[in-house]
């Protein structure tokens, strides 16, 4: 069966060029997009979708680079998608991260690492509809 997961291409990587990089990376993995979207989140948006971080150290850094500029969201699809998309993207820290991932390629360090993804089904499926309303989805 297959599986929806979200990406998300972070301000840094969108700033400096890697967003043809990235989705050809995607692409060429067989996934396939199923919405994309590029927007500025807000500090409250931001806030909202990495709520599950309040409290932790990194929490107001994070808040503050994801809505530093212009971000691309992504929904993609294919059998076991969201594990497979965190094979893709590699380890949070670049400097851990597979040789040839996205994370490995495109991210300066663990507070700038390129892309985010969903870590499991159900919060794909939650981080997904904060962004696209079912009829953005194909």
């Amino acid at each position: 069966m297959k599986e929806k997961t979200l990406c998300i291409i972070k301000p840094l990587a969108v700033q400096n060029g890697h967003i043809a990089s990235i989705t050809k990376d995607i692409d060429n993995s067989g996934f396939r997009m199923c919405a994309l979207h590029m927007l500025q989140m807000t500090t409250n948006d931001a806030m909202h979708f990495y709520k599950v971080h309040a409290g932790k150290e990194f929490y107001d850094s994070l808040v503050a680079f994801m809505a530093s500029g212009p971000v691309v969201v992504m929904v993609l699809e294919k059998e076991n998608a969201v594990a497979d998309f965190r094979k893709l993207i590699g380890n949070t820290d670049p400097q851990n991260a597979d040789k040839g991932t996205i994370r490995a390629k495109y991210a300066n360090d663990i507070s700038h690492n390129a892309v985010h993804g969903s870590d499991s089904i159900e919060n794909a499926t939650k981080e997904i509809h904060f962004f696209f309303s079912d009829r953005e989805l194909f």
